[in-house]
């Protein structure tokens, strides 16, 4: 199984060696859309994300998950697998500009009568002879790529790999930005257990109190009913709230490849918010975005291969020689004097094919045509994100603000509720709301830091997260002889 560390320096391993070509130039289409100088929904920094931005949470243990998802995750090393075999390709494509050269030995004896030979004094016995015949042969075989065809195969194949690399690095800043948000989906999921434990507490002194009421006589048996039905309206909650910490905690170990049996320890806390993000200019996104770079080198590779298959038409050169020798006597196999060789020039020109090369040739351009389609929608999609995490950013910072003022007035007025009521001035309807209300005041500031967190994860992966890429134009080489 190919290590993930080691899947990226795949691609720079297919260029060293000898034999090299220029891989196709990045020529990122045009989008046909106004695109702004600067972003729209917020002000950013200048500068780009850093390609450990997790760090930027401050939490070790964070970190220290993602770095190991990244390094055991599963379908890194499928993503990683893929870029194997595109390098692969890109060594055969490259593989068929070279001369193939194969050895042969071949030996042979048979007996052969020659029969209406008769022989004097032995009229029943049959004139025959044996024959030896031994050979070894070198065979080469060249295409000559007088149209380039071969050459831009060969390029295709290189813009594919170059394709897969960004891939993987998208699948890996995918697979961390999944971590992240896990991460944090356990912390939030901890921290409404912990506040729903509490209310079941909270809940559970409150209606002791009523009780006692009641059984004085003081109070009437609709609020121990109502006191009773708000407890287990908080057991309930507090079961759920269990139930999404375990199923949380689960989506973390399939992260990290391992059994999901819940063994993980939680959090204690949601981190703090990471600063700013540097977010740079739009018209930098199509070079920071691994799969806006997968896309224009698949555009790339529909180009070359649509430039193959206009070449299909013209009229295909290759040679062939053997040399070697041929002798009845193993002994003289090696001897010059027995050598035997051939040259075979071959020129094939497709007169007729039915339609089917030119049909070859509108396939390609229909297929230039729907990646390019699909490049222009994947950058849309690439600033929507963009532009929607910012706006987000702002409208989520505004929202826990809110909440947290919300938490302190529910908290207030929960408090002032009770004392209202045990000084019989205000119904227990009313401390049953304060409660209920202050409850989901404090659960919606915990969910609301949570998405504030994911919101920041995502702008981190809208603008790439820290990808870096080889810039064409670049030198390939072929690597291998065979």
């Amino acid at each position: 199984m190919m290590d993930v560390s080691r899947a990226v320096p795949l691609v720079a391993a297919v260029m060293l060696g000898s034999g090299c070509v220029t891989a196709l130039p990045v020529d990122r289409p045009e989008l046909r859309i106004p695109i702004p100088g600067e972003w729209t929904a917020a002000d950013v920094p200048a500068g780009e994300v850093g390609p450990d931005w997790w760090t930027d949470f401050g939490d070790g243990e964070l970190s220290a998950a993602i770095e190991t998802v990244l390094e055991r995750n599963l379908d890194l090393r499928a993503a990683a697998a893929r870029l194997e075999q595109a390098a692969a390709d890109a060594r055969i494509a490259s593989g068929a500009l070279q001369p193939t050269v194969q050895g042969s030995y071949s030996g042979s004896r048979r007996k052969q009568n020659f029969v209406g030979f008769p022989i004097p004094g032995a009229e029943d016995r049959v004139l025959s002879t044996v024959f030896t015949n031994q050979g070894i042969s070198l065979d080469t075989t060249w295409e000559v790529d007088l149209w380039g065809r071969l050459r831009t195969t060969e390029q295709a194949a290189m813009a594919d790999l170059q394709r897969s690399a960004a891939d993987l690095r998208g699948a890996q800043l995918s697979i961390a930005g999944q971590t992240a948000k896990a991460w944090f989906a356990i912390a939030e999921a901890q921290q409404q257990v912990l506040l729903s434990e509490a209310t079941v507490e909270s809940f559970g002194e409150s209606m002791a109190r009523v009780r006692d009421r009641f059984e004085s006589g003081v109070r009437p048996a609709l609020d121990l009913r109502q006191a009773m039905l708000n407890l287990s309206n908080a057991r309930a909650d507090l079961a759920q709230r269990r139930q999404q910490l375990d199923a949380s905690t689960r989506q973390l170990e399939v992260l990290l490849a391992q059994y999901a049996g819940g063994d993980i320890a939680p959090p204690a806390d949601l981190p703090e918010m990471a600063p700013a993000v540097p977010g740079g200019i739009p018209a930098d996104l199509v070079a920071r975005r691994p799969d806006l770079v997968a896309a224009e080198r698949q555009v790339a590779a529909s180009e070359a291969r649509l430039r193959v298959a206009r070449r299909d038409l013209l009229p295909s050169f290759s040679l062939t020689v053997n040399t070697g020798t041929s002798t009845n006597a193993l002994r003289t196999l090696l001897n010059g004097d027995f050598g035997v060789w051939g040259i075979v020039g071959n020129v094939l020109a497709p007169l007729w094919q039915g339609g089917r090369l030119r049909a070859q040739v509108s396939r390609a351009e229909a297929q230039v045509a729907e990646v390019l389609a699909a490049y222009v929608n994947t950058a849309l999609v690439a600033y929507s994100e963009v532009e929607t995490a910012l706006a987000a950013e702002e409208y989520l910072a505004d929202r826990v603000v809110h909440l947290t003022t919300s938490v302190e007035q529910a908290r207030a007025a929960e408090r002032l509720a009770d004392e209202r009521y045990r000084t019989g001035l205000d119904t227990y309807i009313t401390v049953l709301d304060s409660q209920r209300s202050a409850f989901q005041a404090e659960s919606q500031l915990i969910a609301a830091r949570r998405l504030r967190l994911e919101n920041r994860v995502d702008l981190y992966l809208a603008l790439g997260g820290g990808f870096e890429q080889l810039e064409p134009p670049i030198t390939m080489a072929r690597l291998g002889d065979n």
